[in-house]
C-alpha cells in the first residue's frame, strides 16, 4: 500500500471526526487546553490530535456519572437492555469504519479488527440479556413475624481502565455488565489507543444513552486521572486490565476508600502438545494462539511445550507454516502479522531473544527485526528451539511474535513446569485422550483452559485468572455479579 493510499484511508476513516473528552453526553476540550498525538504504529505518523485529560476531566466525569446514577439504576432492566442492543447493532453497522480506525491506531490486521468489533458488540448483547435476569430472593424467615428479602442493586459509579491491545473488546467487556447492572461508568482507554474508545462514546450517544451514563476520558498521563478517581468516595468500583505491577498498585490505592476492584492482569500461558494429539491441529492451534495480534495478547501462548517424541516434527511443521506468514501494515489484505505497539515492545523482544540464545536456545526462524521496517516496530515471526524454562522468554510475558518450543517427557513433568509461574490466566493443551483431558484440565492452575481450542474466549464464559493474574471474572453469568451489591431486607409484620 502506498503512502498516498494510507493517507486516503486515514482521510476517509476520520472524515468529520472531532474528538474530545466524552463527558456528560458531550465531546469537550480539556480544561487545560493540552492535547496529545495519537500515532500509527505501522508508520510512526500522527493520526489525530486529541484533548489531553487530567484531574479536571476525571472530576467532571465523576460528577456526571454520579448525577446520572439514580435515574439510570432505576431505569427498568428491559429499557437498559434495549439501549445496549441498539448500541451493539450500531457497532455492527459501522464495523468497517470502527475496524479501520482500530487498525490505524493499534496496528492489528484489518481482518482481526473486524472480528474484534463483532466480539465487542457480543458483550453488549449478552449482558443486555443478563440485565433482564437480575433476580432477588425470598429467604426463609427467622421468626413468625418476619420476612426476609434479598435485593441485588448496582454498585454505583464504576471506573473502567482498559489496555491498548483490544481497545474495543476490553471496553465493552467491562461496560456491558456495568451498564446492565445499572452502574454509570467512566472509561479510561490506554493512551496509545483512545480513538476507538471515543468512537464508541459516539455510538452510545447515537444509541440514546442518557447523558452521564457513559463517560470517556482520554489522557497521555494516567496518574492524575487515577489519583482523582481513587480519592473520590463516590466511585465505588474499579475494573482494570493491564500489567500485574500496576494491578498491585491499584489494590493498594483502593484501600483508602475500600473500593470494589476487579483485575485482569498479566499471563504466562503454557501451550502443551502431547504426543497423542492431532499434530496438524496442534500446529494450527499454536500458531493461532501465538501470533494473533502479533503475539500481543494476555492469553496468547507464551511457552509452547511439545512432548519429546514429536518435538522435531512439530518444530519443522510449525516453522514452515510460520515462515509463510505475511508481515506488514494491517491495512493490507494479506497481512497476518502487524506492527508491535511501540519501540519499547521491540526492545523487550530483542532482550528475550538475546537472553535465550545466550543460554543455549537456537533460532530456527526469524530472530530479528523485519527488514522492511519504516517505523522500527515490525518483528519477524520467530521460532526458538532447545528452550529451557529458566530463560527470560519463558519467565516473562514476551508480548510479541516469538514462539519458544520446550521439550518435555511426561505428563507430570509438563504440568509441574506449566504451573511453575506466579501467573495463572490461561493455559492450553492438545490431546485425544479423554482421561488426560480431565486430569490435566483439573491440575493446571489457570482460570481459562483451552483443550484442543486456541481461542476459548467468548462473551458467555467467565474470563479471568488465578494467582497473580487477577481478581474476579468478566463475561458469563457471573460477570454481572462484579457490579452488583447484595442487600437483604428484614420486614417485621
Amino acid at each position: 500500500m502506498t503512502q498516498l493510499n494510507i493517507d486516503q484511508v486515514v482521510e476517509q476513516a476520520f472524515a468529520g471526526a472531532q474528538y474530545g473528552q466524552f463527558i456528560n453526553g458531550e465531546f469537550r476540550p480539556s480544561a487545560s487546553g493540552k492535547t496529545y498525538d495519537v500515532t500509527n504504529p505501522a508508520t510512526g505518523q500522527v493520526l489525530m490530535t486529541v484533548p489531553d485529560g487530567g484531574a479536571s476531566e476525571a472530576q467532571a466525569a465523576v460528577d456526571a456519572a454520579y448525577a446520572a446514577l439514580p435515574a439510570w439504576s432505576a431505569t427498568p432492566a428491559a429499557t437498559r437492555a434495549e439501549l445496549m442492543r441498539r448500541a451493539a447493532a450500531l457497532m455492527i453497522e459501522q464495523r468497517e469504519r470502527l475496524a479501520t480506525i482500530m487498525t490505524l491506531e493499534q496496528g492489528k490486521p484489518l481482518t482481526e479488527a473486524r472480528g474484534e468489533i463483532t466480539y465487542a458488540a457480543s458483550f453488549l448483547t449478552w449482558f443486555a440479556g443478563e440485565a433482564e435476569r437480575i433476580y432477588g430472593e425470598i429467604v426463609h424467615n427467622s421468626a413468625p413475624n418476619k420476612r426476609i428479602f434479598v435485593l441485588r442493586q448496582a454498585v454505583g459509579v464504576a471506573v473502567l481502565i482498559t489496555p491498548w491491545n483490544f481497545p474495543a473488546a476490553m471496553l465493552t467487556r467491562k461496560m456491558g455488565p456495568a451498564l446492565a447492572a445499572g452502574c454509570t461508568v467512566i472509561c479510561k482507554p490506554a493512551e496509545q489507543t483512545p480513538l476507538t474508545a471515543l468512537e464508541l462514546g459516539r455510538v452510545f450517544k447515537e444509541a440514546g444513552f442518557p447523558a452521564g451514563v457513559v463517560n470517556i476520558v482520554a489522557t497521555s498521563d494516567p496518574i492524575p486521572f487515577s489519583d482523582t478517581v481513587f480519592a473520590d468516595e463516590r466511585v465505588r468500583k474499579i475494573s482494570f486490565t493491564g500489567s500485574t505491577e500496576v494491578g498491585k498498585l491499584l489494590i493498594r490505592n483502593s484501600a483508602a476508600t475500600v473500593k470494589r476492584i476487579s483485575l485482569e492482569l498479566g499471563g504466562n500461558a503454557p501451550f502443551i502438545i502431547f504426543d497423542d494429539a492431532d499434530l496438524s491441529a496442534g500446529v494450527a492451534g499454536a500458531m493461532t494462539s501465538k501470533f494473533r495480534n502479533a503475539g500481543q495478547t494476555c492469553v496468547c501462548a507464551n511457552r509452547i511445550f511439545v512432548q519429546r517424541g514429536i518435538y522435531d516434527q512439530f518444530a519443522e511443521m510449525f516453522a514452515m507454516k510460520t515462515s509463510a506468514m505475511k508481515v506488514g501494515n494491517g491495512l493490507l489484505p494479506d497481512t497476518l502479522i502487524g506492527p508491535l505497539i511501540d519501540l519499547q515492545a521491540r526492545e523487550k523482544i530483542e532482550r528475550h531473544v538475546a537472553d535465550a540464545t545466550a543460554h543455549g536456545a537456537r533460532v530456527m526462524l526469524g530472530g530479528s527485526a523485519y527488514p522492511d521496517n519504516p517505523s522500527g516496530t515490525f518483528w519477524t515471526p520467530t521460532v526458538l528451539i532447545n528452550v529451557s524454562t529458566d530463560m527470560l522468554v519463558t519467565q516473562e510475558e514476551t508480548f510479541g511474535p516469538v514462539a519458544p518450543l520446550i521439550p518435555f517427557d511426561t505428563e507430570e513433568e509438563v504440568v509441574a513446569k506449566a504451573n511453575d509461574t506466579p501467573f495463572g490466566l490461561s493455559g492450553y493443551f492438545y490431546t485425544r485422550d479423554v482421561s488426560r483431558v480431565m486430569r490435566v484440565a483439573e491440575k493446571l492452575e489457570f482460570g481459562i483452559i483451552g483443550v484442543n481450542d486456541p481461542l476459548p474466549s467468548t462473551a458467555q464464559a467467565p474470563f479471568g485468572g488465578v494467582k497473580q493474574s487477577g481478581l474476579g471474572r468478566e463475561g458469563g453469568s457471573v460477570g454481572i455479579d462484579e457490579y452488583l451489591e447484595v442487600k437483604y431486607v428484614s420486614l417485621g409484620i
